[in-house]
């Protein structure tokens, strides 16, 4: 009989791979909804704005003058200005409990139907307004304008829904219409009223070192009884004048660039060796208007080392309010500002 087969002998007992135990999803599912949750409430953009402390930067760096006296000096004037974001649920609640910042709705920062990107296009818009409307204050003031002008008309602002929005923009210099060169902003009306409702006309444009042309139809204005193509202009200055603004936008620098070109245009240090700051819009006739983020402006200007906070008198208690060390002046006018300086040390 035959012997029985045996294993040979340099063969091994049969080996099994270890393998990881499951992770036990089942024990931790009823995390998930909470997962989710976390998750939403950091991609969900809610529908409010965060108002917090900006820049708060030297104004008169950023005003450039040509062919006229200007007095350098070491003056700091300090525009400030504010951040603002649309927050998530977790950066909405650690900006409520930050008592430098402001949690607003979002119908306090857009207008019906605005988008962030047509309300950014609008504040710049306004920040290009304020700029012409600064230089045109200190300008009447201290250099013989309007009587002293340059050829053209300046577009000082432009009303959105005109015949202008979109074609004309705050800043553009007006050099002629249909050919003809303009002078001054009475013969610019004339010429728009007397083309009529419907008729288009060619303006030639210089802006941003181009010259363009575009073509406006005068229109039926609201309030107007007259032609019109829904633009403010001023005359051109006598000598160029450009304030830059990088991506700030709206009104409220406004003072502080008056006080900025005034101090350039003058052989004296206006802010008497401190470090000035202020907010407030200006209009053609000097007058200081309110703004919005008042409290998160005089913290900027705090942390930038400002010992005087210009605020519009109507929001001076606002001012105060928030503020440490820094003394708040309450303005009426861009001579009230000045008046302060020229009693605590400054000079024209």
């Amino acid at each position: 009989m035959a012997a029985p087969e045996r294993p040979d002998a340099g063969s091994s007992a049969p080996r099994f791979e270890a393998q990881a135990p499951a992770f036990p999803w089942k024990k931790y599912a009823y995390l998930a909804p909470a997962v989710l949750l976390a998750a939403v409430l950091y991609l969900v953009r809610l529908p409010y704005f965060v108002i917090a402390p900006g820049p708060a930067q030297d104004v008169e760096p950023l005003i450039h003058v040509q062919n006229h006296q200007t007095y350098p000096s070491d003056a700091h004037l300090l525009l400030t200005a504010v951040n603002l974001y649309q927050p998530n649920a977790y950066e909405a609640l650690w900006a409520w409990l930050d008592k430098t910042e402001a949690v607003v709705p979002e119908s306090d920062i857009l207008a019906p139907g605005e988008t962030q990107e047509q309300e950014a296009k609008r504040a710049l818009s306004q920040m290009d307004t304020s700029k012409i409307d600064a230089a045109v204050v200190a300008l009447s003031k201290y250099a013989g304008y309007p009587d002293r002008h340059g050829d053209g008309v300046l577009v000082e602002s432009v009303l959105p829904d005109s015949p202008a929005g979109g074609k004309l923009f705050a800043g553009d210099l007006i050099v002629s219409v249909d050919g003809t060169a303009v002078m001054d902003p009475e013969q610019l009306g004339k010429m728009i009223q007397a083309a009529g409702i419907g008729h288009s006309l060619t303006f030639e444009i210089e802006a941003a070192g181009e010259t363009h042309r575009v073509a406006v139809a005068p229109a039926k204005i609201q309030g107007l009884d007259y032609p019109a193509i829904g633009i403010g202009s001023v005359a051109n200055f006598p000598f160029p004048l450009v304030i830059e603004s990088g991506d700030i936008g709206g009104p409220s620098a406004g003072l502080m660039w008056t006080l900025g070109v005034v101090d350039l245009l003058t052989p004296g240090d206006l802010s008497g060796g401190r470090v000035v700051a202020g907010t407030g819009t200006i209009d053609l006739d000097g007058k200081v208007g309110p703004i919005g983020g008042i409290a998160e402006k005089v913290v900027a200007a705090e942390r930038a080392g400002a010992a005087v906070f210009f605020a519009p008198a109507s929001e001076a208690g606002e001012a105060r309010s928030v503020a440490g060390r820094i003394q708040i002046v309450p303005v009426m006018t861009y001579l009230d500002a000045i008046r302060y300086l020229q009693a605590h040390g400054g000079s024209l």
